[in-house]
């Protein structure tokens, strides 16, 4: 890595982070005289030296893609996947067997690339001549090789034996016999500590490489959740294979992004450094992995502050000193519901269904469960849908509980701006959130007649920040699970939003003691039915 005594240059995927390194030193440096701070960018011989040092690294860095993997050629071969899975082994998604994550994760593949096509075998493909057959012609055009689960010794010698010509093989909760391997090198087995710490590698420049990329790996595959594992596929062919789109701000802009934030952002730099939270907040965020979303939020909903709002508005939302352009993802394609108790959905009872049980209860809707990891898992998370004073006018404000890294349990409320989508039971949401602005794409997948529950999707976008993202929420008036009579029809409706009743992560809705609700004043509520005229409306809450 880049020093203040040595330009050598750092692995591109890291440029970004040593050069705001270099220009947070300085900036610490000043934090006490303020006054000096209008002078950096002429007087600062650090700045200067980190402006060199950034500029080398780029230079030396051109001939290859921002993040340091192969350049993808027009019309490049797809990336190939194989999957092997221990057979009948139980993964702890709800105790789902592994090869049907796996079989649903290389569907996922398919949502970020068609060119991405994985292939999943079972262990046992030795007692079948033909499916043997089939594994060594997957192998022999393998990028990446996952194995998963694989305990069986005759497996493991068989792996041991006929995989060496696959660069790039990654192996979770299987035979510590199996050996991991990237770009071509064997990497050791993930252990406490440095797992790099007894390698004896000569390039310092590789080391760091695959160690970012394998922390990166290992910690999203230990939270143990679909898009999860989906995005241990991700970093490893963004690193060594092709980049990733949706990764890009692995890809760091160098120089430029140091002189965006100095020339534009200079008291909200301060300003943050000062503050104690704001100041926790860059530290955690420094830790994750720029395309981590669930370790972001963490760190964000944990510390955020009015300093790291200003901070973030200014860098990423108003100068984009990070030149980063997400967009909302397309697939999986959602269809809304379009009849609502044997009528046409139109836009007004859309509405109604969103407002929910608001006006008999404080609340819309609780959410019983989630599906994106990084926004669907907080504690107590209540919905507040209702039209505002303005004409036209309709807001959703979520209310919910954050356990911060520190270990408090605090209340955070949002407030979305909502507008009509081109179909009744469509809608676009957009939020400042932190200082980022997020635009999304809401569904209404299915409400039952007696309003007893609900299945929302969306589609997401921090345009500025480089996030996408897609999740859905299952609703009801307590927070609690439908009845078992209506399981048919919500894992229909689940099946529409391409999610299996197992990605589901279930909130924790107890504790919930005076959450912070309430409405602005002139807003209402329903138009033409209320939650509150269904059949079944008893209930304790």
């Amino acid at each position: 890595m880049a020093t203040l005594n040595s330009c050598t240059a750092p692995p591109s995927s890291f440029i970004y982070k040593d050069c705001r390194r270099l220009a947070r030193t300085h900036l610490q440096l000043l934090s006490s005289d303020t006054g000096k701070f209008s002078r950096l960018m002429g007087s600062s011989p650090l700045l200067r030296r980190s402006s060199y040092c950034c500029r080398s690294a780029i230079d030396s860095e051109n001939k290859k893609t921002d993040n340091g993997a192969p350049a993808a050629a027009e019309g490049a071969a797809p990336v190939r996947v194989v999957a092997l899975v221990g057979e009948g082994s139980v993964s702890p998604l709800k105790s789902t067997p592994w090869y049907e994550v796996m079989l649903h994760t290389a569907k996922k593949l398919k949502w970020v690339d068609d060119e991405y096509e994985m292939l999943v075998f079972p262990d046992n493909f030795y007692e079948a001549d033909k499916t043997i057959v089939q594994l060594r012609e997957a192998l022999r055009e393998a990028n990446i090789l996952m194995i998963v689960a694989v305990t069986n010794q005759e497996s493991v010698e068989w792996i041991q034996a006929n995989c060496q010509d696959v660069s790039n093989v990654i192996c979770f909760d299987s035979s510590p016999a199996l050996e991991n391997k990237l770009g071509g090198s064997v990497i050791p087995t993930k252990t406490t500590g440095s797992i790099f710490s007894k390698l004896p590698l000569p390039q310092p420049k590789k080391v760091k490489e695959s160690e970012e990329v394998v922390r990166s790996v290992f910690e999203a595959w230990d939270r143990q959740n679909s898009d999860d594992i989906r995005f241990c596929l991700l970093v490893i062919i963004n690193a060594y294979i092709r980049p990733v789109p949706i990764l890009k701000n692995l890809r760091a802009k160098g120089f430029s992004t140091l002189n965006c934030m100095v020339s534009n952002c200079g008291t909200q730099i301060l300003n943050c450094l000062l503050d104690p939270n704001c100041r926790k907040a860059l530290q955690c965020l420094n830790k994750c992995s720029p395309v981590d979303q669930v370790c972001n939020y963490q760190c964000i909903a944990s510390y955020e502050s009015r300093q790291l709002e200003e901070f973030s508005l200014c860098v990423l939302q108003k100068h984009n000193c990070l030149e980063l352009d997400a967009k909302i993802p397309d697939k999986p394609l959602v269809t809304p519901m379009v009849q609502f108790r044997g009528q046409d959905l139109d836009y007004e009872t859309a509405e109604d269904l969103f407002v929910g049980w608001l006006g008999s209860l404080d609340w819309s809707w609780r959410v019983v469960a989630g599906q994106n990891p990084a926004y669907d898992q907080f504690p107590c998370q209540y919905q507040l849908f209702y039209r505002g004073k303005a004409k036209g006018s309709f807001w959703y404000e979520p209310v919910f509980q954050v356990r911060t890294l520190d270990g408090d349990l605090v209340w955070r409320r949002r407030r979305y701006r909502v507008k009509r989508g081109k179909i009744p039971g469509t809608f676009y949401f957009s939020v400042l959130d932190n200082g980022v602005i997020s635009n999304e794409f809401w569904t209404i997948v299915d409400v039952s007649d007696d309003f007893s529950w609900g299945l929302f999707h969306y589609h997401g976008a921090a345009r500025a920040a480089g996030q996408s993202y897609t999740g859905a929420v299952l609703v009801s008036r307590d927070g609690l699970y439908p009845d078992e009579s209506q399981n048919p029809r919500l894992v229909a409706a689940l099946d529409r939003c391409s999610i299996k009743e197992w990605e589901l992560f279930t909130v924790d809705n107890c504790s919930c003691q005076n959450p912070p609700l309430g409405l602005p004043e002139g807003s209402s509520l329903h138009y033409k039915i209320r939650a509150e005229d269904s059949e079944s409306s008893s209930i304790s809450v």
